[in-house]
């Protein structure tokens, strides 16, 4: 298996079924303790992708990629497989203690989109780490499209319904391991020559300009998107609406990153970010606009945020791939994403407050506001190495 699909692979994998189990988890927890405590297993498994985040960076620096790859994404098969035998149990506990493990798996995929760069040349890093951002448009169509027939082969089994997507969920994951244990055992190897623990901070401008952007779009993103269904059901929409406006959101998330990486390749990773900070702040403007529009203001809105994240996301990724020095990448990647993911727990619960206050429009505000402070920071930055792809055209 060639090593740029089996990273796809892996990926798609992945995230198809942190997609099913986090839909499946969630309907288990409202069931069994109530509605107030849905968000739990996705709330856990988000803390779960930042922890593994920031230990993956640690040791792809000092193991390579292959070994994070495989050690993460056989996480993922046994908080699966606990999460299974809590479903089995009855136990809502063991249900979501398999939930961190299942982030794990997660921050390996996130992982793989630096692996991809890695393996790319200079010019094209950006549209490879993109594909693996693209990838998880098949977590975003077959990961819900999965529920349904698991949880039939469940009750044929004289299981629980529900345990269906969650075993569903494990095998999709090992087939994720199988795929990245093909790769090259040398692939992305520790730096020979350089001191593993050379300093990094991320005062750095190369890491905090992406950090910045990348937490900003991420906390506007999470916090508008999280409280949409909330908006759409508190006037009367029901699930067909529900749906059809998140996938308007997962489209402009995934569908369109070969088009960021094409950006970041050709004009720069800086570019990029600036582009979606201002799509981010006009997704923020139609939404505060239109909230009551369910059949145009606000799907072009969630559209518009899910494309302004993927810009900021596959342009500060871009940076952090092409500007740092070898001995850092893997740490400060690691850091990074364990950054951003920590602080999409934080905004979960933020905009849940916010909505409280001032509704949806006030939470629109915020995010419209998270998505300009990087500009800060990046607008201050000395200019950046001209995109590779200029130098080569020339």
């Amino acid at each position: 298996m060639k090593p740029m699909f089996a990273l796809f692979m892996g990926v798609a994998c992945l995230s198809t079924a942190v997609v099913g189990l986090s839909t499946t988890a969630a309907l288990i927890v409202v069931e069994h303790a109530g509605a107030a405590w849905s968000g739990l297993p996705n709330a856990v498994l988000v803390l779960g992708s930042a922890a593994g985040s920031l230990s993956s960076g640690a040791l792809a620096a000092r193991y390579g990629r292959r070994f994070v790859l495989v050690l993460m994404y056989g996480a993922a098969v046994a908080g699966a497989l606990i999460s299974f035998a809590g479903v089995l149990g009855g136990s809502v506990l063991a249900l979501v203690a398999g939930m961190p493990l299942i982030g794990f798996g997660n921050s390996g995929a996130q992982l793989s989109r630096y692996t991809a760069a890695d393996l790319s040349p200079e010019h094209r890093k950006g549209f490879a780490l993109s594909t693996m951002v693209w990838a998880g448009t098949v977590g975003a169509v077959a990961g819900p499209a999965l529920i349904a027939p698991a949880a039939a082969r469940a009750e044929a089994a004289e299981l629980p319904a529900l345990s269906g997507p969650i075993l569903a969920g494990a095998l999709v994951v090992a087939v994720a391991v199988a795929a990245v244990a093909s790769l090259p055992r040398g692939l992305a190897a520790p730096v020979e020559g350089v001191p593993r623990r050379e300093r990094m901070s991320v005062r750095n401008p190369v890491i905090l300009g992406p950090l910045v952007a990348m937490v900003g779009a991420q906390v506007a993103m999470v916090a508008v998107m999280t409280m949409t269904p909330v908006q759409l059901h508190q006037h009367g929409q029901g699930l067909d609406v529900v749906g059809w406006v998140l996938s308007a959101h997962l489209i402009g998330m995934f569908a369109l990153a070969p088009l960021s990486g094409w950006i970041t390749d050709r004009w720069g990773g800086r570019t990029a970010i600036f582009g979606g900070i201002g799509t981010l702040a006009v997704a923020a403007v139609t939404a505060i606009g239109a909230p009551d529009s369910p059949h145009l203001g606000i799907p072009v809105a969630m559209f518009l945020l899910g494309y302004g994240w993927n810009l900021v996301f596959v342009g500060g990724s871009g940076m952090l791939s092409r500007e740092l020095p070898p001995a850092q990448r893997a740490r400060a990647q690691g850091t990074v994403d364990a950054f951003v993911w920590g602080t999409s727990a934080a905004a979960s619960l933020l905009a849940g407050h916010l909505f409280g206050l001032g509704g949806y429009v006030l939470v629109a505000i915020a995010g419209g506001l998270c998505a300009l402070v990087p500009l800060a920071v990046i607008g201050r930055r000395a200019a950046v190495p001209e995109p590779v792809e200029k130098v080569v055209r020339r």
